[in-house]
């Protein structure tokens, strides 16, 4: 099922796993002692009976930490203080931009170059590669997320009710809001129904999608041969007088600034509100719930929604979400380094991405129709999800199986996240250098995120928000401006 990858060896070359060889014992060597740290996402750590198994298909000694997401970067900040690194370490696309001087010093290993020797990791996406490089070098082996999720979640039930379709544009999108607050979607004659809900998150909230409907460009745009912030765009501006309007009529929630995504979703879920902007995977969870205390309830999801243009565009991600680099203060050698890769190289095979995305097979999942159909969904939640973390590319590339969906707008969802791919806008700066960005976007985003929430509100007018945006620039942003600019024409 795998191979030896040499363990013991002075010289090891990349070991290509068939999925049809064994290793036997005379050809085994001693385990290598592996220590990785990963963020979990579930509330508790998982049995090691699937790392058991990853560690004896792989002859590896695994030491896998599991640290809690929420206290992942503060983990993460005090590895780079202390240098006391495992044999690897995950970073997030913000801890990459914050940490990019690191690698560049040398810290970590620079693995492009063995990559061509693996049979399963030269499968990785090369446009994916391509915007994890560092200075035209690849660093980090990537844990891969469709380009773009967004789309949206709505009560199918109340549009059919009220004679809508799915909308086709931003006017029609508009509408459905407005007769689902207005027109007595439920029928129950009582006025207590909204069209969004919202959170207080403007990029995986509803806003940031609006905006890309808008063609509002991807954090910065290209205007002029430079690099601009989006919010100096008149499309982030009729992004905002398009919200503006609706918190002025109550078609989202009044509240959305301070609202936790928790109650967001309660009140899809709930019957207060008929539509949900975000990612359109989290239809499943929603239905589940709505379900429960609505078995009537039916939801829907769509992606295409049109601009004032009669054009659809969607922002994206630059295909990963997090990375794995290998600190050179902990992995000593090539040598080390190359069977720390073969391990990863097994991650890529079908076996090996079916084992930690889906489990065992028969324990955890059966294959039916040619998919993984999980057979009990609290078992899984606690012995496999935590364990997807280790889960690198995509199932494009790694070979894993699709998941079985009973519920069908959960398949329609995975489908539209491939139709997407038509309509991206990129980030332009993926790749580029600011090292005034670095030191201070978050303070200088945190004069943004506050004018736009006071912008839709009503606390401040047009002249107000461009105020926020003259002192963005004063603060360090037109300084950030010329420095992606720079490095965007070097780029060129």
């Amino acid at each position: 099922m795998f191979c030896a990858f040499s363990l013991g060896i002075g010289s090891l070359t990349a070991c290509n796993i068939s999925g049809n060889e064994s290793v036997s014992t005379e050809e085994s060597q001693e385990p290598l002692k592996y220590s990785a740290m990963v963020k979990l996402h579930t509330p508790e750590v998982p049995e090691k009976k699937i790392l058991d198994i990853l560690a004896e298909k792989t002859n590896m000694d695994l030491d896998i930490q599991f640290v809690p997401a929420t206290t992942y970067v503060e983990k993460v900040n005090t590895l780079f203080s202390t240098g006391s690194f495992p044999d690897s370490v995950v970073l997030d696309l913000e801890m990459l931009t914050q940490y990019k001087e690191a690698i560049r010093d040398g810290q970590f290993w620079e693995i492009g170059p063995y990559l061509d020797d693996y049979e399963n990791l030269s499968k990785m996406r090369d446009d994916v590669l391509e915007n994890t490089k560092v200075d035209d070098k690849i660093y980090m082996i990537y844990e891969g997320k469709p380009l773009s999720r967004q789309g949206i979640i709505y009560r199918k039930d109340w549009a059919e009710n009220l004679g809508l379709s799915a909308p086709k544009n931003t006017e029609e999108f508009y509408e459905m809001l407005r007769a689902f607050t207005e027109d007595d979607p439920d029928g129950n004659g009582k006025d207590d129904t909204i069209g969004l809900t919202d959170r207080n998150e403007l990029i995986f909230g509803a806003f940031k999608t609006v905006a890309s409907w808008f063609h509002t460009p991807n954090n910065f745009g290209v205007k002029d041969g430079k690099i601009v912030p989006e919010f100096m765009f008149p499309e982030y501006m009729e992004t905002l007088d398009f919200f503006r309007k609706l918190h002025k009529n109550g078609y989202i929630n009044k509240d959305f600034p301070v609202t936790s995504k928790t109650d967001q979703q309660a009140m899809l879920s709930n019957g207060t509100a008929g539509v949900y902007v975000g990612s359109m995977g989290d239809v499943q969870s929603l239905y589940t719930n709505a379900s429960e205390i609505n078995p009537n309830a039916e939801l829907d999801v769509h992606n295409q929604v049109a601009g004032p243009d009669g054009k659809f565009t969607v922002w994206s991600l630059p295909g990963y979400g997090n990375a794995i680099l290998f600190p050179k203060s902990s992995v000593e050698s090539e040598e080390e380094l190359k069977k720390i890769l073969s391990f990863y190289d097994y991650l890529m095979t079908p076996e090996g991405a079916n084992l930690i995305y889906w489990g065992i097979e028969g324990e955890h999942y059966t294959i039916k129709d040619g998919m993984a159909n999980i057979k009990d969904q609290n078992l899984f939640d606690r012995e496999v999800l935590p364990i997807q973390t280790l889960e690198i590319a995509e199932q494009e590339t790694n070979g894993r199986l699709n998941g079985y969906f009973t519920y069908e707008p959960k398949a329609k969802a995975e489908e539209l996240f491939k139709d997407n791919e038509q309509y991206l806008i990129p980030d332009p700066t993926i790749g580029l250098d600011s090292p005034t960005f670095v030191e201070k976007s978050a303070s200088l985003q945190q004069i943004i995120d506050d004018a736009t929430y006071k912008y839709i509100i009503g606390d401040i007018d047009k002249k107000g928000f461009q105020a926020a945006v003259d002192q963005w620039k004063k603060q360090g942003g037109d300084k950030i401006i010329e420095e992606f600019s720079a490095s965007y024409k070097k780029e060129n």
